[in-house]
């Protein structure tokens, strides 16, 4: 039963048979090849560079986006050649300065994690979170032991959660490597990027902090934690922007728990209707309504969650999503869904946005927020952006991290 859900999901976001056929089989190979080298070149000339303040340095659209293969909105050249942040460039100190002036003004403050301890059960047969409370010696000293998978609850994906499934690779700076396979018969001078295999895996040991290879830091999460995911949040709260709509104030037209495609219209009026208007860098979070169906329903109907085939209402797998999320330049995006995306992806060419936003953008993808309380303050005070804050894990090489975040009105 679990190898077949697994092949399930695995199904679900890309054929694997027709990917390795791209990749080393049929088609014209040198063609292919001079198509990507095209691409490459082609990012190169946006005319990013490391050194740029992104508090205003010109971006390009999204329709001025390089492609790489058959992926629209390639990014890798925006950030610099030895970029690590992605998206989070964005938040500039003047960004967060402006945002924590503008927005702080309350002291208050709201938690937006769901206890380590949730769900007992984690969906896509995630390991469950072990917390062993041990008592040391007789007197009470205590320590606490956790073993978990970090993206079993409230987490941020990261850039080695997720690669470009049919290439190999995961995010990338200013240019694209293949597979080393296909490297090696271009024998192409392509920057550096990052494909699967030149990542490591397993249990590492770091005795001496001086000494931790290159490979061991690319793009993991360590980046992001010390420097931080911390400017502006803005809520688009779904759940009362539909429930207001409804006859009795009180039905959603969806089941949080199903398939259901959140579109940029959606996004677009529940904003309206709040008075919120983007700018550069905004920490863009969703409220779908996960966490609120998981506190009102039964037990059976929790328990069932992570035995049944995964299905979750989330963003739409579109052109016009990725448009408005790239020409936004949000520096982050979260959710209270287990999926920011609609799960499953609909069946034919658009593919998981988990690819375009963590593999081509850089950008984190927060899952598990717990937005219930955050709801009840922003309508309480009329507000739906405050000072949003976040300090993931410090772990060398990590694909993802509890949130620890928090809202500052």
């Amino acid at each position: 039963m679990a190898s077949q859900r697994l092949m399930s999901i695995a199904g679900h976001l890309h054929g694997v048979v027709s990917v390795f056929k791209s990749a080393f089989g049929g088609g014209n190979r040198d063609t292919d090849d001079n198509k990507d080298m095209a691409a490459v070149t082609a990012a190169s000339k946006i005319g990013a560079c490391a050194s740029a303040d992104w508090t205003t340095a010109p971006l390009p659209t999204f329709d001025a986006l390089p492609p790489f293969k058959d992926f629209t909105g390639c990014a890798w050249s925006v950030w610099g050649e030895e970029d690590q942040l992605g998206t989070i460039n964005l938040l500039t100190d003047e960004v967060v300065r402006v945002a924590a002036r503008e927005e702080i003004r309350l002291g208050r403050s709201v938690g937006l994690n769901w206890p380590l301890n949730f769900p007992e059960k984690p969906v896509f047969e995630r390991k469950a979170p072990e917390v062993n409370q041990i008592i040391r010696l007789e007197v009470g000293i205590r320590d606490d032991e956790i073993n978990m998978n970090t993206q079993s609850g409230t987490q941020w994906d990261g850039m080695r959660h997720f690669p470009l499934l049919e290439h190999g690779v995961y995010y990338n700076k200013s240019a694209s490597r293949l597979l080393f396979l296909r490297l090696k018969r271009l024998n192409s001078r392509l920057s550096n990027s990052t494909p699967l295999n030149s990542l490591p895996s397993g249990i590492h040991s770091y005795p001496n902090p001086h000494e931790i290879e290159a490979a061991d830091r690319k793009i993991g999460i360590q980046n992001w934690a010390t420097h931080g995911i911390c400017g502006r949040g803005v809520l688009l709260d779904l759940v009362s922007y539909h429930t207001s709509l409804s006859a009795d104030k009180k039905a959603l037209p969806y089941d949080p728990w199903s398939t259901h495609a959140v579109t940029v219209e959606h996004l677009e009026a529940c904003a309206a209707k709040q008075g919120v208007k983007f700018r550069r860098g905004d920490i863009l979070i969703l409220r779908v309504g996960f966490i609120k169906k998981y506190y009102d329903a039964t037990q059976d109907e929790r328990e069932e969650l992570a035995t049944k085939h995964e299905t979750f209402a989330g963003i739409h797998q579109s052109e016009e999503m990725k448009r408005f999320l790239w020409n936004n330049h949000f520096s982050a995006i979260a959710s209270d869904q287990p999926t920011l995306e609609c799960w499953p992806p609909a069946e034919g060419p658009m593919k998981s946005l988990h690819q375009t936003l963590l593999a081509l953008w850089g950008m984190p993808i927060g899952e598990f927020f717990d937005l219930e309380k955050l709801s009840e303050v922003c309508a309480e005070t009329g507000r739906y952006t405050f000072f949003f804050s976040s300090w993931p894990l410090n772990i060398i090489g990590g694909c993802a991290s509890p949130a620890n975040a928090a809202a500052m009105f």
